[in-house]
Formats: C-alpha cells, sequence, structure tokens
C-alpha cells in the first residue's frame, strides 16, 4: 500500500465538524455565503471513519463538502511514495479517479480548465482538479507528462519531502536545486500548460523552477519560513519570487505554522498576513491540505496518526515539525464551517470584503486562467 498523506489528512482537518455542530454548519453555510468562489489549492474529499472505502465519496461526504462552502478542490492522484511502480500506480489512480467521478455527476465536476471552476460554482457542483504531488511517475522519461496531460492531470508536483530525480525536496539536506532532468521536465509542464507546483520543494529547487518556467507556478500549500522557522515553509525569496513571477501562494492549515506543532486559527491569519506582505494581495490564496469530514472517535484516531508517522518516518518522507502529539490541522480551524470561519476572521482582522475574495478563491482561479487560458 502506498504510504501518502491523503489517508492521515482526510481525516485530519474534518474532526472539529462535530465539535462546531450541525447549528453552527447551517450557520456557516448562510444564505448570502453561499455564492462565493472558495478554491481549495490542495485538499481532499474522503471519510476518515470508514477504512478501504469503495467510494470514498459517501452521502456524508459530499454534503459536509457543500455545506463548506468549497467550490474547487485540488485532489492529490497518483504515486506519493510506497513500494508501488509510480508510474504504474499512478495511471491506475487517476484511471480509478475518473471511474469515481462518474458515479456522481449531479455532484462532482473534473475540472481541466478555468471555465470548469466556474461551471462547477453555476451548477452548484465541487469542481475536482486532478493533481500529484511527486514527479516519480516520470521515471525518466519526460514524455510522460503527456500522457498525464491527456489524462487531465493539471497540477504536477515536483517533488515530495525527498529528493528525487527531478531535484531536491524541502528534507532533502543538500539544497541541491532541480537537476537536469527536471529542468526538462519544467519545460515539458510548460508546453502542455500543466501547472508547475514547488510545495514540497527545497529552496533552490523553488527557485531554480520559478526562474526557469515560462509560465507562472505556484505553491499551493505552504507557511511562511519568515514566521514560523521550518523547512515545509517558504523563504520569503521563495515567496517574493513566485509573485514576481505572477505566481501563486495556498497558505495551509498545518502544524507548521506553530513551532509549538499546534497550531491555531491566529496562526493562520499571521501566515496569509505576511504572504501578502511579502507578494501582494493578488498572488495568495488557501491551500489546507485537508479535507472537511470529521472525525467520529479522537481517540482511535490518535492511535491512526501515530502509527501514520512512524511510518512515514520509518520511509523517509516526513518533514520535521511532524510528531504523534501533533494534527495535522488547525485545532480551532476545522470541519465544514473552516472556510466561513476563516473570512470572519480575515474580516475582524480589517481585511476587505475584496481582498477576502481573492483570497478564498479568485487568485487561484486568475492564476489558472494565466497558466490553462480560459
Amino acid at each position: 500500500m502506498t504510504i501518502d498523506r491523503r489517508a492521515l489528512l482526510a481525516g485530519a482537518a474534518g474532526l472539529a465538524a462535530a465539535s462546531l455542530g450541525p447549528s453552527a454548519v447551517r450557520a456557516a453555510a448562510a444564505p448570502g455565503r453561499a455564492n462565493r468562489l472558495i478554491v481549495n489549492a490542495l485538499g481532499g474529499l474522503s471519510d476518515p471513519n470508514v477504512e478501504g472505502a469503495d467510494d470514498p465519496y459517501s452521502p456524508r461526504v459530499l454534503a459536509e463538502a457543500r455545506e463548506s462552502g468549497v467550490t474547487a478542490i485540488n485532489c492529490t492522484f497518483g504515486y506519493v511514495a510506497g513500494p508501488d511502480d509510480p508510474f504504474e500506480a499512478s495511471v491506475r489512480d487517476v484511471a480509478k479517479a475518473d471511474a469515481l467521478l462518474r458515479r456522481h455527476p449531479a455532484d462532482l465536476l473534473k475540472v481541466f480548465g478555468a471555465a470548469d471552476i466556474r461551471r462547477a460554482g453555476a451548477e452548484r457542483k465541487i469542481g475536482i482538479l486532478y493533481g500529484f504531488q511527486n514527479g516519480a511517475m516520470l521515471g525518466e522519461d519526460a514524455s510522460r507528462v503527456d500522457l498525464f496531460a491527456d489524462m487531465g492531470v493539471r497540477i504536477f508536483q515536483l517533488t515530495y519531502n525527498p529528493a528525487n530525480r527531478l531535484g531536491d525536496g524541502a528534507m532533502a539536506p543538500e539544497n541541491r536545486g532541480l537537476t537536469p532532468f527536471g529542468r526538462e521536465v519544467v519545460e515539458r509542464l510548460n508546453a502542455q500548460r500543466m501547472i508547475v507546483d514547488l510545495s514540497h520543494s527545497g529552496e533552490r529547487t523553488c527557485l531554480e523552477a520559478a526562474r526557469l518556467s515560462t509560465a507562472p507556478i505556484s505553491i499551493n500549500h505552504t507557511g511562511c519560513r519568515a514566521v514560523t522557522d521550518l523547512p515545509r515553509n517558504k523563504t520569503d525569496a521563495e515567496l517574493r519570487l513566485v509573485a514576481e513571477r505572477d505566481g501563486f501562494v495556498g497558505i495551509y492549515f498545518m502544524p507548521f505554522l506553530a513551532r509549538s506543532g499546534r497550531a491555531r486559527a491566529a496562526d493562520v491569519v499571521a501566515h496569509i498576513d505576511h504572504a501578502v506582505n511579502i507578494c501582494g494581495e493578488d498572488h495568495v490564496g488557501i491551500g489546507t491540505d485537508g479535507t472537511v469530514t470529521a472525525i467520529d472517535d479522537l481517540h482511535a484516531y490518535q492511535a491512526v496518526l501515530a502509527k501514520e508517522i512512524a511510518e512515514r518516518r520509518a520511509a523517509g518522507i516526513s518533514a520535521a515539525g511532524e510528531r504523534p502529539d501533533t494534527y495535522p490541522f488547525v485545532v480551532d480551524l476545522r470541519g465544514p464551517g473552516q472556510f466561513f470561519r476563516l473570512i470572519d476572521l480575515l474580516s475582524a482582522h480589517g481585511y476587505s470584503s475584496g481582498r477576502i475574495e481573492k483570497i478564498m478563491g479568485l487568485n487561484f482561479l486568475r492564476h489558472v486562467e494565466t497558466v490553462w487560458g480560459s
């Protein structure tokens, strides 16, 4: 079985649906908010309470996703880590994702272009963007980019935390940057108008890719290292260059936002604030790195979390700041009300409605319009 974050994150971000309660969720989804564009630049849809479900899009998952107000989500498919052949695992996973979406045409919409995000909003569906979080499935053949583009993969993260054939990840100590093959892949991604994502990359890999790419790049889920000095967060140099190249930065709801590992909503606001100060308000959004469905049994979940952290460490793919006693979510910004709670916090912090709309979705929509076309 592939060891990746999706099972961990699917459960983590949704815990507070139970703590918020149905009345809070209904209030969050009150009329007037339903028309707001909300795009999660990295997230997922699944139920952490059901292990090995044939179809992750249960009625509960779909209902809570609708309650959250989200319009579109960049979901991770394909190989991230583990013993499976990366190419074969990725082809199978994308094909399975297509089959699952075909089961739910009234609720879900595969996103190929920016128009599909608008269509999802107009039809009150949830747009699913197909993204990869590791370039290992390419092997040594950059032409595989073309195959995955034809399959509808629209976002391609070059590395996960360790180094791979394309470049160094955030946890690779050498910080060597892009390899020659990585440069070839970036050029191929540009040719296919796929988004180059540098979320888990090392600093040099990110800076070199941003300079090399002929299209704007993204850092879909990250924090700011100037606020919290951990490797998974991006330096001001990375944030600034991505913005200067007209790219996008999504702030996550992860433990890396606080040195304690117990991030809170105030930390999310602080990292958004810093990113806006460095990048400008036209280049910042959200990529929570989680979903919205609730964990029903926190005690059981803690045991699952400890096991998964141990597996990630054994596989060499964990990041500094991950511990069995930390949760991969923000403790007071979870569940179906998380997006509207953030909107309220940003408003209370002095952000205008126009700036909030950019952060919650319009900036990402503009980014994909720039890279993909309308």
